[in-house]
Order: C-alpha cells, then sequence, then structure tokens
C-alpha cells in the first residue's frame, strides 16, 4: 500500500477526513464472485473496476468466478488481501460475512462491500438503491399489465435481491392494488434452462410481465418469454435497448459506480469506515427506470411523477416482502 493511502486511511479511521494528494501507483483488488461477462451484476463490477484503472491509472486485480459459499469468499479475500492493495473491493452483498471477517484479518487495508450493509473499524459499503428503480419498475407492470398477475424472477437469495423484490412488490400494489404477485428465487443466477422453466411456470399461471433479477441465466428467461409472448422488465442495465421486442422496461441500478465512488473517497481523503453509503434517484445516472418506446405518454407521464416523489420523500419505499413465493 502506497504511504499517503495508508496515512488517508489512517485519518478516515481517526476521523480525522483530511483529504491527500497521491503519492505513486494506485492498488485495487475486487472481488467479483460470478462471470465477468454475464451482461448483469457481475460485469457491471468489472466495468467499474475498468473505469478505475483507467479514471486513477490504478494497478487492478481481481478474482471471478467464485461460489457464493462464505469459506470460498474468504479464502478469495485473503488471497487479495495479501497482496496489499490500497483497497480490498467486494462486489455483491453475497460478500458481507465474509469481508467482515477478512477486513478485521487485515486491519491496515480499507474494505468496501457493493451493494453491501456491513461495516466495522477498516470496513464500509457503497449500495446503489436498486428498489428505487425496481418500485418504479413494479409500478410500471401495475400500469401495463392486462391480465394483472405480475412476476418476479431471481436466482439467490441476497440482501440487494430481496430489497428488489420488496421494492418491486409495492410500486405494484400502488397502481395496481388487486394484481396478483408471483415471486421466486430459483437459487443460480446464471443457469439459463432453470431461469427458462420458471418463467414458463410463471407465464402458465398468467403473468404477462415478469420482473427479473438474474445474471447470465436471464437468456434462458428471455426465450421463454419471447416464445409466450411475455414482457419482461430487467435490471442493472438498459434491457429495452438490448432486446426490444421482449423488455418493457428496466430498472438501472448501476452498480460500476459505486466502486469507483467509494476509491475516489479514498483518494480525496473523504473515504470512511464504519459507513454505509446509498445512492439513490437523486442520482439519475445510477438509478432509474428506462422505459420502451411502446409505453405510452400518459404512463410516462404517471411514473416521471412517482419518481419525483420518491426523491422529495413523499413515497418511502418499502423493501419488505412477506408473501407467498412459488416453488420449483
Amino acid at each position: 500500500m502506497n504511504a499517503t493511502i495508508r496515512l488517508a486511511l489512517a485519518a478516515s479511521l481517526l476521523a480525522a477526513g483530511a483529504s491527500h494528494a497521491q503519492d505513486g501507483e494506485l492498488s485495487i483488488a475486487m472481488l467479483i464472485p460470478g462471470k465477468i461477462d454475464d451482461n448483469g451484476f457481475m460485469e457491471a463490477g468489472y466495468n467499474g473496476l475498468l473505469k478505475i484503472e483507467k479514471q486513477f491509472g490504478a494497478k487492478i486485480a481481481y478474482t471471478d468466478q467464485v461460489q457464493p459459499e462464505q469459506d470460498k469468499l474468504e479464502e478469495a479475500l485473503r488471497a487479495l488481501a495479501r497482496q496489499t492493495p490500497d483497497m480490498v473491493i467486494a462486489h455483491g452483498g453475497q460478500n458481507n460475512e465474509a469481508a467482515k471477517t477478512v477486513a478485521a484479518e487485515f486491519p491496515d487495508i480499507p474494505f468496501v462491500v457493493v451493494q453491501g450493509g456491513v461495516t466495522g473499524p477498516n470496513l464500509s459499503s457503497y449500495e446503489v438503491l436498486q428498489e428505487h428503480s425496481a418500485w418504479l419498475g413494479g409500478a410500471a407492470a401495475g400500469l401495463l399489465t392486462q391480465s394483472g398477475v405480475v412476476g418476479h424472477i431471481s436466482g439467490i437469495r441476497v440482501t440487494p435481491g430481496l430489497k428488489g423484490r420488496g421494492g418491486f412488490y409495492h410500486g405494484l400494489m400502488h397502481t395496481r392494488p388487486d394484481a396478483t404477485f408471483l415471486t421466486i428465487f430459483a437459487g443460480n443466477q446464471d443457469d439459463t434452462e432453470l431461469a427458462a422453466r420458471v418463467a414458463k411456470a410463471e407465464t402458465d399461471q398468467g403473468a404477462d410481465i415478469i420482473f427479473t433479477m438474474l445474471n447470465a441465466g436471464r437468456q434462458g428467461a428471455t426465450d421463454a418469454m419471447r416464445e409466450a409472448g411475455t414482457k419482461q422488465i430487467g435490471n442493472v442495465i438498459d434491457w429495452t435497448k438490448v432486446e426490444p421486442d421482449v423488455f418493457i422496461a428496466s430498472a438501472i441500478a448501476d452498480v460500476s459506480i459505486p466502486s469507483v465512488q467509494a476509491v475516489q473517497d479514498l483518494v480525496d481523503g473523504t473515504w470512511k469506515p464504519e459507513t454505509v453509503k446509498h445512492i439513490g434517484l437523486e442520482n439519475p445516472e445510477a438509478v432509474s427506470l428506462t422505459l420502451s418506446d411502446s409505453v405510452p405518454a400518459e404512463i410516462r407521464d404517471r411514473i416521471d411523477a412517482l419518481r419525483e416523489q420518491i426523491v422529495t420523500g413523499e413515497i418511502e419505499v418499502s423493501t419488505e416482502y412477506s408473501g407467498p413465493e412459488l416453488e420449483m
């Protein structure tokens, strides 16, 4: 770790908050548990690391495709920390507990969990509030559904995914309180065959719009929905531009932004441990809902109005859901 960053970390740990000038080459290491080319959450994390390399001239290192099991995540984080980088970033809330454990073992290195909710003496979390765009996605689904049955599909049961599901549900209930909601965490973000089966199960029960929070497995769901004539609401990136025949909307949550912001804070000397930093709809580059060209203007206007109500605090986005779930 370069000397100035060490001093900045010490200052942060003492709550001094003084800025500093970078001295020497910055080094950043990232754990990306999934595939860096999944067209989703993990690829966005990798893109954030590439932005860090370009924006700060940083030396970067990463480990990817680690199973979301705590012992394996801890092992990967330790291997990265032993390289003594200026910061270790764990991309994804599935790293929460592993990051808490390993950060305590390397107290001189700042650790950050993207989409996490954990803190410690040298640990902070940076979170894009994807539940905000998911809430708007649910509101749009409620305004657009013809059948009155709306679905949700995700893979592993991590906190950001649960919060996104909860946000979507409450947005749906806001605009269509009599809607039937179908939801499942199928257990895998990347399995295309599994995603296709789950999508078919929901369309067979009448869903005409399904919100998918998947990574590489999304293509299986998309193919099944195309065959069934069901519309999809995507997440992370703007899927309405990728496959406009299927995607009616996309709940954008640019999770490349938190890691870049964390490194910027580190370089500026403003990074703080023991904190969770939130980024929501007030930053439209990070969080927004896109709608396909087929969505009528009056619905677009309604969604814009709801967005403003969230930003001003008139609408509070709930992330809780305790209703039934599908079983496969």
